[in-house]
């Protein structure tokens, strides 16, 4: 969620902070893999054939006596090579769920970062080229310092000097380093959640200084030769503090409009979520209007708690809309397989993907859960606030150090072995 996510990269934490996420990835599917609950979190594709490279098979809309395609599906697991591993384990806890999207976060501390640090995005390159059927979706912010409470005024001068053209470098930098990968076709959720306050990259501040950034940094980056990325612009759903439809940048720089939506506020129900100004039906119009599909990056449950209902019917609507893809985000309090907090939404989830792949659903009984290692959290915490340390930085952080500059993982043999990784 949004309001959850801190991606802390120093190069300090970096050595601090941790080795086991190579033992847990040594030792492969029979051992839990982290804590479980990932308590926050911002986050830190091509075909590959005997010739050479294609985009991803994502087909066409299915003609009259056909059956249409189904969503393909993910999860965000892990920001870096766990999220790979966890998503093997996370298809066979579904029955072999065929689960085709992988989700990381670029981190939004520090330019070189955003330009795609050395080796961050190894194994979601190696994942993604596997199966030319694949989507790989990078959320990738627009300015750095992310998530440092910048002031309207410091976001707007910002937000400016972007539209003039300041920050080009930056993009076509990352594009050239995702061409080099041979993921060319990534998916690229770009400053995300712009309708909110949480980020820098948010929109309310400039609307229109903030398009003519998105149209700039798209530019810069399809003018990389190779490269074939799409565009996904993705606000939260509702109005939130300015209506998101001010925020768009038009249909020449934007190819898939998606929408990230939690159970939230308390107490309302999935019905006023479809219908609320700027919610799940509003969306849906307006990418039909402006001839797009939709997506679905980030949703969960979140102010309502285990909801089965909740988890019935947003499944049910991403059945009927079809989005180009949807990754449910598995941390809690939103997800079902990695957090423990939700059995009866979880149990939802599961019978309704259990044993799905292409081109029907197999309608099948569910057996008692095979025995993955879906993390079992050591304890119960409740989520960091807005201001804590997130996954994307290097993982489940726990601790603060150094005055809430750098944050500590209870796990520092994950993220020692990450820094050496890295190198």
């Amino acid at each position: 969620m949004a309001a959850q996510r801190r991606f802390r990269s120093r190069s300090l934490v970096y050595a601090v902070a941790g080795i086991a996420v190579s033992a847990a990835l040594v030792s492969g599917p029979g051992h839990a893999v982290g804590t479980g609950e990932e308590r926050a979190a911002t986050r830190p594709v091509l075909t590959a054939t005997a010739g050479g490279e294609s985009s991803a098979s994502l087909g066409p809309p299915a003609l009259p006596g056909e059956t249409a395609p189904l969503p393909a599906t993910g999860a965000y697991l892990h920001y870096g090579p766990q999220g790979v591993a966890r998503l093997a384990w996370l298809s066979r806890w579904l029955g072999g769920a065929d689960l085709r999207v992988g989700h990381t976060y670029l981190p939004g501390d520090l330019w070189s970062n955003i330009e795609g640090a050395p080796r961050f995005l190894d194994a979601w390159a190696d994942w993604r080229r596997e199966r030319g059927d694949r989507i790989l979706v990078l959320n990738v912010p627009m300015l750095e310092r992310n998530e440092e409470d910048l002031s309207d005024d410091e976001v707007r001068a910002l937000l400016r000097r972007g539209a003039a053209g300041e920050f080009d470098a930056h993009y076509r930098r990352l594009a050239e380093r995702l061409v080099g990968l041979r993921v060319p076709d990534t998916v690229l959720v770009l400053g995300w959640e712009m309708n909110g306050t949480t980020y820098t990259h948010r929109c309310g501040p400039d609307p229109e200084a903030w398009k003519a950034y998105w149209n700039r940094i798209v530019g810069a980056m399809r003018s990389v030769p190779g490269q074939r990325f799409r565009f996904d612009f993705t606000p939260s759903r509702g109005r939130d503090t300015v209506p998101w439809t001010q925020c768009y940048p038009g249909d020449g720089t934007v190819d898939i409009i998606g929408m990230d939506t939690y159970d939230q506020p308390q107490g309302m129900s999935f019905d006023v979520q479809v219908a609320e100004p700027y919610g799940l039906r509003a969306h849906v119009d307006f990418a039909k209007a402006h001839g797009k599909p939709v997506s679905y990056p980030e949703w969960g449950l979140f102010r309502n708690g285990d909801n089965p209902e909740y988890m019935r019917r947003m499944l049910a609507w991403i059945d009927e809309h079809k989005p180009l893809y949807n990754t449910l985000t598995d941390y809690c309090p939103h997800g079902v397989w990695q957090c423990r907090r939700n059995p009866k939404a979880a149990a939802v989830y599961r019978s309704t993907l259990y044993g799905r792949t292409e081109p029907v659903p197999t309608p099948a009984s569910v057996p008692n859960p095979v025995p993955v290692p879906a993390p079992v959290p050591e304890t119960t915490p409740e989520p960091l606030p807005a201001h804590g340390c997130s996954p994307t930085g290097l993982g489940d952080w726990t601790e603060h150090w150094l005055g809430g500059q750098v944050c500590v993982r209870r796990d520092w043999w994950s993220s020692l072995w990450w820094f050496l990784w890295a190198r």
